[in-house]
């Protein structure tokens, strides 16, 4: 495939996963501007790097590690607590409504976050998940299966019939 094909191929995955980019984004910065700028800078370095895509059918996988390598770039860069002022609605019913775990996430590690974001919130296979993010499926289970433990600690702690 050629390369202007590829960035063609490209060009047209980011603009059906434009929202789908933004909600990921956001539930790692929880701000809408730094929200934005995680995925404008992600679509910038898409585009820019189109060439690098080895097969048509990885290009949502390959977009979606751009952007979680960009929002934990971010984070990195800004190290200060992000707030949970407000909540991005979509049409998906639902989604990152709760505002209980969404606040509850600040427990996870960065993989942890990902991998519970990504199984969770965007409804991706744990294979395609372990694509994104670079891990084997066994790894991304183990990743789940210790954030899913740490959430539940999170969330159970002080209701009734806890004993912690």
């Amino acid at each position: 495939m050629n390369v202007e094909t590829l960035q063609k191929k490209v060009e047209e995955q980011i603009l059906d996963s434009y929202e789908d980019m933004y909600r990921l984004a956001y539930t790692y910065v929880r701000n809408e501007e730094d929200a934005l700028d995680i995925v404008q800078e992600s679509v910038y370095k898409a585009i820019k790097n189109s060439d690098r895509v080895r097969q048509e059918a990885f290009i949502k996988t390959w977009i979606w590690r751009i952007v979680v390598n960009t929002a934990v770039d971010f984070i990195r860069k800004n190290r200060k607590e992000f707030a949970v002022d407000e909540v991005y609605e979509t049409g998906k019913e639902d989604t990152y409504k709760d505002f209980d775990t969404i606040q509850a996430l600040n427990v996870l590690d960065e993989k942890e976050r990902a991998v519970i974001v990504l199984r969770f919130f965007e409804d991706q296979k744990l294979k395609d998940i372990a694509g994104i993010l670079n891990e084997n499926t066994n790894t991304v289970k183990t990743i789940l299966y210790r954030g899913l433990k740490k959430l539940k600690i999170e969330l159970t702690e002080g209701e009734p019939g806890y004993e912690g």
